[in-house]
């Protein structure tokens, strides 16, 4: 009784042990026609081929991700404004990288409404990267910035004000534009008091003339951008318009 069961056994077992020792099937006629195309180019099958080593993201590729899409390609051609940006660069403390930004002084950038003076700025931010400058920096709206430091329920308003304040290179666009109040003015004077006490390059862009900005932020803001600040005014008509009613 014990000898057939035994045999039925072993013979359960035996495909189970051929399809483990079996040669592995060829995958079809597509899989060799393939194959005899890469034999063909001196490619072996069999070999697989290894990932090119990446190449590595300059600082210039990954600010343009941070740049807003109508200034990627900016070019700064102002002559006060490339001046500005040589002298960053030639102050900037050496490092392993390259060149970090240091202490030195802020641009004013005024004109009417489509002069170029965010081009200009964003361009500035793209030659000191382009000199191989070691750089962190951030660029706010005044509109923006009011939104982002608004108090708000599990939002640490102070964390991300002490955050733009502190940081080696700034971009404060539209100063003056957004509609102004105590807090308003009480938030833009901390900004940029502390900028201009630690001596942080900030790039300034505003559409108002010298006395409409004091009268607007209030003379303590205005007498540090005074001192602070080189300024640039650049004229001309409106590029917006001019674009769209030649297009």
């Amino acid at each position: 009784m014990d000898k057939p069961h035994r045999r039925r056994s072993r013979l359960r077992r035996r495909p189970l042990t051929a399809t483990l020792t079996r040669e592995p099937h060829r995958v079809g006629p597509l899989a060799d026609r393939l194959n005899g195309i890469l034999a063909s180019r001196g490619i072996d099958p069999g070999v697989t081929g290894e990932e090119p080593p990446a190449e590595p993201v300059t600082a210039l590729e990954l600010a343009d991700a941070r740049i807003p899409a109508r200034y990627r390609r900016a070019l700064a051609d102002q002559p006060q404004v490339t001046a500005w940006a040589d002298e960053i660069a030639r102050a900037g403390r050496p490092g392993p990288g390259g060149p970090g930004i240091a202490e030195g002084p802020s641009l004013l950038i005024a004109g009417p409404t489509g002069t170029g003076k965010t081009y200009q700025a964003y361009g500035a931010i793209r030659g000191l990267l382009s000199r191989g400058v070691r750089l962190r920096w951030d660029a706010t709206t005044t509109a923006d910035l009011h939104a982002r430091i608004r108090p708000r329920a599990g939002h640490d308003a102070e964390r991300d004000l002490q955050t733009l304040a502190r940081c080696p290179l700034l971009l404060l666009d539209d100063l003056g534009a957004a509609k102004t109040s105590e807090w308003t003015e009480e938030l833009t004077y901390r900004l940029i008091n502390h900028r201009y006490e630690h001596m942080l390059p900030t790039l300034i862009t505003t559409n108002l003339p010298t006395a409409e900005l004091r009268a607007t932020l209030g003379d303590r803001v205005a007498s540090r951008l005074a001192e602070m600040t080189e300024r640039v005014v650049l004229t001309g008509p409106d590029r917006r318009r001019h674009t769209a009613a030649t297009a």
